[in-house]
């Protein structure tokens, strides 16, 4: 016969652990290094990734 494996069930609060402040608009903004010219605008731009959710954003220089 086999062991009985308990089974546990997560929180909400676990759940939802680093989504809550960026659904507020709190984000994590880091500085994503892949795109650091845009072509069409010629000119160079800074963007920006939400660490916790991915949400992107854009500042020109």
């Amino acid at each position: 016969m086999g062991d009985v494996v308990p089974l546990r069930k997560r929180k909400a609060a676990d759940r939802a652990r680093g989504k809550t402040l960026c659904r507020e608009g709190f984000h994590k903004w880091t500085i994503w290094q892949q795109r650091p010219f845009d072509v069409k605008q010629g000119r160079l731009i800074t963007v920006y990734r939400c660490s916790r959710c991915g949400a992107s954003k854009t500042q020109a220089r």
